[in-house]
């Protein structure tokens, strides 16, 4: 074997065995204090990559790169897998406005506080605000799985974060042409390409997990059903692949086929039989990539950069935490008549809004593009990551518990 091929095998192993091992450690010091994994997997990787220089794997690496698209899918499809149709029926007026118009209010409120603090000019101070303006499904959905609350209350925010996942690159992309081409931002094309994205992207899903949910649990023409679990990890990923090769949102349609494959049973199909194993895959796949995109992101903070720009990214994080989201979850609740959302709820939609996983690649495309005060936009995500996770997922128990949103017996959906 060449070489430099034996040493990249050998590099990715160790890899493996390093985030494996400070992963399980992370998880078992996590439950003990009652903290959502993620948390403790993004501190193990800032100690071991920037302070004992044990990782260093580079953001734009493949392998890097290979674990960003499997991890987010895989978490992604789960997340839609354990959402009820009948509950997100009810909360659709809540999610829609929540991932249209609270994203524009985020990317506004953001972007000027990014053009007071920094003294940029208004096209890159919104691109700014556009980077930061959706929750991180990979980040949010990890935290349910952990965090126990009221059913309806997690499915609108886990569904939040699959949906403006769309809204927010769609606005951002929009802002990087703009910013590289020299042109205005026109609010019609960017209008379509959400529509396109966004709609692609489900109608991908939704294809794609009825035909192999058909071949799986069909009474007769069930052909894969001895396959049912390598089927489902399967789906996901034909999901986004196929919705990334058609330019339409790769992650909305590894949701939508989760959502589809969760609520197989509407259509008369289902694997009763398979539903504990089927179970037991998604939950290890979900743990095993959390463990490796928190620890990389972890281990990719770049203390310098937060360091240079301290002051003007917190200021940008503080109004994005404290001022933004609780206008965008007003405003696009209050609305919603029909699904009465309490005070309570509403205020722990306020606080769950982690920034990770997404935001951090379109940062790093961002970089990559070479544009004016690149740099500044890398220190606020990172910044964002850095507060959101560390300060408002690990205190999300704490809080669902003093409003009394938790729910204590609830399991996981198998």
């Amino acid at each position: 074997m060449d070489n430099e091929v034996m040493q990249t095998v050998r590099h990715v192993l160790l890899l493996v065995l390093i985030v494996f091992g400070i992963g399980i450690i992370s998880g078992r010091v996590a439950k003990w204090l009652r903290l959502p994994d993620v948390v403790l997997f993004i501190g193990a990787g800032m100690l071991l990559g920037q302070g004992m220089h044990l990782i260093a794997e580079q953001s734009s690496s493949l392998t890097n790169q290979l674990i960003l698209a499997v991890g987010s899918a895989l978490i992604l499809f789960d997340g839609g897998r354990n959402i009820r149709w009948h509950g997100l029926k009810k909360v659709a007026v809540s999610v829609t406005l929540l991932s249209t118009v609270g994203v524009v209010i985020t990317a506004g409120l953001c972007g000027y506080v990014a053009h007071e603090a920094f003294g940029l000019d208004w096209m890159t101070s919104l691109l700014i605000g556009a980077v930061i303006s959706s929750t991180d499904p990979a980040t949010i959905i990890p935290v349910f799985r952990q965090v126990k609350v009221r059913e309806r209350l997690r499915e609108t925010v886990e569904s939040e974060s699959a949906f403006n996942d769309a809204t927010g690159s769609i606005l951002t992309f929009a802002l990087l042409a703009a910013i590289v081409g020299g042109q205005s931002l026109n609010i019609g094309e960017i209008s379509y390409d959400f529509l396109r994205t966004a709609l692609g992207g489900i109608a991908v899903g939704l294809v794609i997990s009825f035909i192999v949910v058909f071949l799986v649990a069909h009474a007769s023409w069930g052909w894969f059903r001895e396959y049912a679990a390598i089927s489902m990890i399967s789906v996901s990923l034909a999901a986004y692949l196929a919705g990334d090769m058609l330019h339409v949102s790769g992650l909305m349609a590894t949701f939508t086929a989760g959502l589809v494959w969760g609520n197989a049973h509407l259509l008369g199909l289902s694997v009763p039989d398979k539903q504990k194993e089927m179970g037991h895959v998604a939950d290890n796949a979900s743990v095993m990539m959390r463990m490796f995109i928190f620890i990389l992101l972890g281990s990719q903070v770049d203390f310098s950069l937060l360091g240079e720009y301290l002051w003007p990214s917190l200021a940008v994080v503080a109004i994005l935490v404290f001022i933004a989201r609780p206008l965008t979850v007003f405003a696009s609740v209050l609305p919603d008549l029909r699904s009465r959302w309490t005070w309570k709820e509403m205020l722990f939609m306020c606080w769950v809004r982690e920034t990770g996983v997404i935001p951090a690649a379109l940062s790093g495309i961002i970089v990559a593009s070479g544009i004016p005060y690149a740099d500044r936009i890398a220190a606020v995500v990172l910044m964002a990551v850095v507060f959101t996770i560390l300060v408002q997922a690990s205190t999300s128990a704490w809080l669902a518990r003093k409003l009394g949103l938790e729910e204590k017996d609830s399991t996981p959906i198998e």
